[in-house]
């Protein structure tokens, strides 16, 4: 009967002190609620908002406490909570420290619980929040090890030497009322061990109270498989690979000048038969010059590539980390190219082998030990910081993948770290109490200032100890808008002298998407787009820009859908066998060609030029799906992109979407045309890994645990991977009857001459964007005054832009993206341009034929204005 216990001190303690004396019941607050359940909300220590008309009593533990009406939620406690504007708040009459005893066990309100996470930060926040939590050194050498877990009513410290041994010691730890942060002091020996913590603690998911053995939230290092928490000092040599302390890196202040490639650490090095097999998927890949990636982005680098964006690379669940664990699959060349047994086998593999994209975080301040040499000790820390490094050797920084909105697990699942600690606290709750999960798993409450407090303190141990340059959030509009800002400054703080990073110059950027329980601002001004590109800096994906290019949102649901044309993949001027070249193809094309217009001036709302009905528009009067086209005040918010890790690459889109008829060469062209407009528009490009490299994933468009066979990318450009199978059957099934003619037919099979073509046009373009400054405006002024679009109104020539950079003065330019078959005569003199001595030398010989009078087919040619 664990759940109905309540110590006899407690007991005494609410009689003595509470205003309104509790009166002793049969049952306890845990008879009251079905676990789980929790409709009314804690949000101070003497208010509950709860939905009900007749006065309703808190139990707590087995005594029970009268609450009085206190009118509705509004004024203060409304902005605060908006979700909860206009229900009923009662009063508790009871002091602060029976409140907090309260919160050690289990508390009802009429049959149902309480979500206490306003009420802690109330009670705890002021004095936790600049607490110094995990295990960490002084500058003296000294070790402290905390925790905050508030409604824990006890807290033990279990002491291990290896990984996986006995136990060495026990530690009973001590708690500060005031902060809720237990803590015990360590001994010097202690560096090297590991330790797990012993929690009792009520949760509310069971009704019981349970005794959990956990790892630290604010680990830095662990075992394998998260198993334990390492004791680790940042600066012991253990951990730092050569030259680590004399390491830094200034970061170009601009984020228009900066771009952006985004890359699994896995997928930069498996298939790499060049290099040895223990650094084949592992940070070691990206420090050994040998490896075929690191050649292929030193390439790009030479060109103007900015920044790797490294998809999670904090320690996460889903994958064994001891590879003689992993079992690989194999077998998969056996079948044809439409198979459905290649994702069969996968299948069956998907829990034992290596790969998976690690949005499933665990822990968020320790590396994964899946990509380091040992799971176990500092490896991981070291192998991580010689891969910024050698990133860094090549012209790099290094930009990370973080995702604070949620956790694997909730409750007391294995998975879940949090919630086992502080219950009800962590993770995002909705009116009935069940746990958020619009993210895909089980989201956090970073609106909470402890979760806000982890993310914030975890973005500067990334920042300061591992010395990357920027933080792409994944569904960023599930965090405050306030919260991003506050990281933004807090970052700024490092300097490259002290710390070996440039803080004030970490990029920023993340997810913007408004929806679920936030949507709207729900619960707080979110970091969405529309929030984000009023002025705040920080750049959100362009889905606008992004969709006119690939012809809409990749929609599973059958041929139609997927065969929908955009600007770059046909529309009205390549139709495929669902589409054609009508009028309202036309329309339709001209339409998307003001949204491409758009992007290519930074999506500014703002600018204005001459839309296809031949009026003179701003950007946010266009319409995309009810939201404005034009949505940021400055360029640097727009993060503009043709793919990324989700949905289908570039390659694959086009493949559903372009007709199967035309040639390689055309299709090369038409994946180019994409690329173009993202790298020459104003903003931050961001380039898929492979993007320049035609990658395939078998029209796979969500390869998040699709293993090594679908993912795989040649970064030696010798082998397409078109036709592996058909894609998982989990995600993909609906589009098997039109995949399978697709992923049989060899035309789409690309050569190696091909994807040469594809990487050269890359750096080409990349080489274009650093030579001119006006390709890289930075503001909005600036972008209205120098650039404007000729072929506009309603007379234009389909698929045509005409983009003139400047004010027309020698060395000015004039880009044409000519996205048509045919060869396009332009309204301008010749002789008073020259093709941009970047293209004249091209590898691509009908690129360096363009003439003003004479732009070929599905090319983009950028003119100098002559002296």
């Amino acid at each position: 009967m664990r759940g109905r216990y309540l110590a006899g001190a407690l007991v005494a303690a609410l009689v003595a002190s509470s205003g309104c004396a509790p009166v002793t019941v049969e049952s306890a607050a845990t008879d009251w609620v079905r676990p789980g359940d929790a409709r009314a909300h804690w949000l101070a220590p003497d208010l509950i908002a709860y939905d009900g008309v007749i006065a309703p009593t808190l139990l707590a533990g087995t005594m029970r406490h009268s609450l009085a009406p206190a009118g509705k939620v509004d004024g203060a406690l409304a902005a605060a909570h908006p979700h909860l504007e206009g229900l009923a708040l009662w009063r508790l009459d009871a002091a602060r420290d029976d409140v907090r005893q309260m919160l050690k066990g289990p508390v009802a309100l009429d049959r149902t619980g309480l979500q206490i996470g306003p009420v802690l930060d109330a009670l705890y926040a002021d004095a936790a929040k600049s607490a110094r939590l995990g295990a960490r050194f002084a500058d003296d050498g000294s070790l402290a090890i905390a925790l905050w877990a508030p409604t824990a009513r006890s807290v033990k410290l279990h002491l291990f030497d290896t990984p996986t041994g006995p136990a060495r010691a026990v530690r009973p730890m001590t708690e500060d009322p005031a902060s809720g942060v237990w803590s015990v002091t360590g001994e010097p020996d202690w560096k090297g061990a590991y330790y797990l913590y012993e929690v009792e603690v009520h949760a509310p998911t069971t009704g019981r109270i349970e005794t959990n053995m956990v790892t630290d939230p604010y680990a830095l290092g662990l075992a394998a498989n998260a198993g334990r928490t390492l004791i680790v000092d940042m600066d012991d040599p253990a951990t730092k690979p050569e030259g680590w302390d004399a390491f830094a890196r200034d970061l170009d202040g601009a984020a228009e000048n900066r771009s952006i490639y985004e890359l699994h650490v896995r997928d930069f090095s498996i298939g790499d038969t060049g290099i040895p097999v223990e650094k084949r998927g592992r940070y070691a890949a990206f420090a050994d010059p040998a490896t075929a990636g690191v050649k292929h982005l030193s390439r790009l680098a030479n060109a103007g590539l900015s920044d790797v964006h490294l998809l999670p690379t904090n320690d996460c669940a889903s994958i064994e980390e001891r590879a003689d664990h992993r079992v690989e699959p194999v077998g998969l060349d056996d079948y044809g190219p439409a198979s459905e047994v290649q994702q069969q086998i996968l299948d069956a593999a998907d829990e034992t082998d290596g790969f998976n994209w690690c949005y499933d975080p665990l822990h968020y301040l320790a590396p994964e030990g899946s990509y380091a040499s040992d799971p176990d000790g500092t490896a991981r820390i070291r192998e991580f910081r010689a891969m910024v490094m050698g990133l860094d050797a090549i012209g790099l920084g290094t930009v990370l993948d973080v995702v604070f909105n949620h956790t694997p697990g909730h409750g007391q699942s294995d998975r879940a770290v949090l919630d086992r600690i502080v219950p009800g606290y962590y993770q995002r709750l909705m009116e009935d109490g069940s746990v958020a999960n619009s993210t895909c798993c089980s989201n956090t409450a970073t609106e909470r200032v402890m979760m806000e407090k982890l993310m914030r303190d975890g973005l500067m141990v990334w920042a300061r100890d591992y010395k990357v340059s920027g933080f792409r959030f994944d569904l960023m509009a599930h965090h405050a808008k306030d919260h991003i800002l506050a990281e933004k400054a807090d970052l700024a703080q490092l300097t490259l002298a002290k710390d070996g990073v440039d803080g004030a110059d970490l990029l920023i950027y993340g997810e913007g998407w408004d929806y679920g329980e936030v949507g709207g601002d729900a619960r707080f001004v979110q970091a969405d787009q529309a929030n984000m590109g009023a002025g705040s800096g920080i750049g959100t994906f362009n889905d606008r820009f992004r969709d006119a290019l690939r012809g809409g949102r990749y929609n599973s649901r059958g041929d139609e859908a997927i065969t929908t044309q955009g600007f770059a993949s046909g529309l009205f001027t390549a139709p495929n066998a669902m589409t054609s070249a009508d009028a309202a193809a036309r329309a339709r094309l001209l339409t998307l060609t003001d949204h491409v217009r758009a992007g290519l001036a930074g999506s500014l709302a703002d600018y204005r030029f001459i839309s296809a009905d031949g009026t003179l528009k701003a950007a946010r009067e266009l319409d995309y799906d009810g939201h404005p086209v034009g949505y940021v005040s400055d360029p640097q918010e727009s993060v503009n992109y043709a793919a990324a890790h989700d949905n289908p690459t570039l390659f694959d889109n086009n493949a559903w979407r372009l007709p199967r008829d035309i040639s390689r060469e055309e299709r090369v062209r038409w994946q180019n045309m994409a690329t173009s407009l993202i790298v020459l528009a104003q903003g931050m490009p961001f380039i898929h890994a492979g993007q320049e490299l035609l990658r395939t994933k078998s029209l796979d468009h969500n390869s998040y645990n699709s293993g090594d066979w679908f993912n795989a990318v040649d970064f030696s450009g010798q082998r397409h991977h078109w036709g592996r199978g058909l894609p998982p059957k989990q995600d993909n099934e609906v589009d098997w009857p039109h995949a399978r003619a697709l992923l049989a037919d060899p035309r789409l099979e690309m050569t190696s001459s091909d994807i040469a073509r594809a990487t050269a046009h890359l750096e080409e373009l990349f080489a274009l964007r650093m030579a001119s400054p006006l390709f890289r405006m930075k503001s909005a002024e600036e972008v209205q005054a120098k650039l404007r679009f000729l072929n506009t109104g309603p007379d234009q020539i389909p698929g045509l832009i005409v983009m003139m950079l400047g004010e027309g003065d020698p060395g000015d330019l004039m880009v044409v993206f000519n996205a048509t078959r045919e060869t396009q005569a332009l309204d301008a003199d010749p002789a008073a341009y020259a093709l941009h001595p970047v293209q004249a030398a091209s590898d691509d010989a009908v690129l360096r034929a363009a003439r003003p009078d004479a732009v070929p087919s599905l090319t983009t040619a950028v003119f100098v204005v002559k002296d």
